[in-house]
């Protein structure tokens, strides 16, 4: 097993979901960092909650509510759907009410069946479901069932008439991190054992590394998936993990603030003025590869997701754009949110030379896709290049 993995603590002073007729399980599961501080014992939530809650008949948000409050991705979530609701003016690119873009991304369901499968990444490995029992398909469904009724607004799923084994998912950066805007992508694999053993889950990385838990062959570690070695109740637990846990664990989890201390062996430096150093360094290069994956995705959307693609950057370019100029004015990668600076690191300089100067080419290159799919006045955002300073971090 590779070292750059995150081993994920198990949750503190919370109960375990239920199982419908049988006793109480003693089963946790991995859990999401809702960190607004430094205390752990406070801000780590059991994403089983959200199950128990659910059956009580909640809604999403009043489920959110309860468990999760007004932080993290859950926080984004609400925020996109009230923009989306009423579009302030300054945050999206145009004023055109009736805008065919913005129609489409605003009718594409968070949750939906299709038929074409041909570019997944698991159609060629298994290409049979024919000796998949009906129990199986039956689990199958009550896992679509779920996904239909509980998604956060910031996950997008599409499953496919003819191939129940197969799903896709795409996931919207939170802000507050580096990954903020972006789209990333997911193919899921449900095998015939299922849910005796957990689905399979592949990351579009575009050869790119920009997680110490997504490599750039596509590989997803994390303990619910059993792709990395953590504790029996870390790991997926049949009749109780689901596929709605995997999905938020990956965003809560793996695409948070400072996705540096996901390394384990970087995570004793947490806190310590080396590590944060190093921790606004990987953010830098992390942000980077984040813009990288957004072109690529913009060029060639997976299939399924066109509308959704082009609606998300052209209703964000401009959002996008402001905050690669704030990041080149020094403000630190990770400390935009809608309301303005948040959560700086006083202690730790801002940005670097480098990562200034590489900002500079990523958006040309950004503000010709965003141009390309109908984004005006993208020009206002594009400058010289950044000239190096013998005083600034490297």
């Amino acid at each position: 097993m590779d070292p750059d993995v995150v081993e994920i603590p198990p949750p503190i002073h919370q109960h375990p979901p239920r199982l419908k007729k049988q006793k109480k399980q003693s089963i946790v599961h991995d859990v999401i960092d809702i960190d607004d501080g430094d205390n752990d014992d406070d801000d780590l939530m059991v994403i089983g909650e959200i199950s128990r809650k659910r059956k009580k008949g909640k809604t999403l948000e009043a489920i959110h509510e309860d468990v999760l409050g007004e932080t993290s991705v859950l926080k984004s979530a609400r925020a996109r759907r009230n923009r989306a609701a009423v579009v302030p003016p300054g945050l999206t690119i145009t004023d055109e009410p009736e805008n065919e873009t913005l129609k489409k991304l605003r009718s594409f369901k968070q949750f939906d069946a299709v038929a074409d499968s041909s570019d997944h990444y698991f159609i060629k490995n298994h290409s049979s479901m024919k000796q998949n029992p009906k129990s199986w398909a039956k689990k199958v469904q009550e896992q679509w069932k779920m996904l239909e009724e509980h998604l956060p607004d910031t996950i997008f799923v599409r499953v496919f008439e003819s191939r129940m084994d197969l799903m896709r998912a795409v996931i919207i950066g939170a802000e507050g991190t580096p990954y903020h805007d972006g789209l990333f992508f997911f193919d899921v694999y449900f095998p015939p054992k299922y849910p005796n053993v957990p689905p399979q889950v592949h990351y579009h990385s575009g050869g790119l590394r920009l997680n110490p838990n997504l490599y750039a062959c596509g590989k997803v570690c994390l303990s619910l998936l059993n792709t990395w070695s953590g504790s029996k109740n870390q790991k997926w637990t049949p009749g109780v993990s689901t596929m709605l846990q995997v999905l938020v664990s990956i965003q809560g989890l793996i695409l948070n603030a400072k996705p540096y201390f996901n390394e384990p062996g970087w995570a004793p430096s947490k806190g310590k003025p080396g590590g944060e150093a190093n921790s606004l360094q990987y953010n830098e290069n992390t942000f980077i590869l984040s813009l990288k994956t957004m072109l690529y995705t913009i060029r060639k959307p997976p299939k399924n997701f066109e509308d959704l693609v082009v609606g998300h950057f052209y209703s964000r370019a401009h959002d996008i754009l402001a905050s690669c100029k704030t990041y080149m004015e020094g403000v630190q990668v990770g400390c935009l949110a809608k309301g303005g600076v948040q959560d700086v690191d006083e202690g730790e300089g801002k940005c670097s030379d480098k990562f200034k100067a590489d900002l500079v080419g990523l958006v040309n290159n950004l503000v010709k896709e965003f141009e390309r799919i109908g984004v005006k006045d993208c020009e206002k955002f594009t400058s010289p290049p950044v000239p190096r300073s013998t005083t600034a971090r490297k």
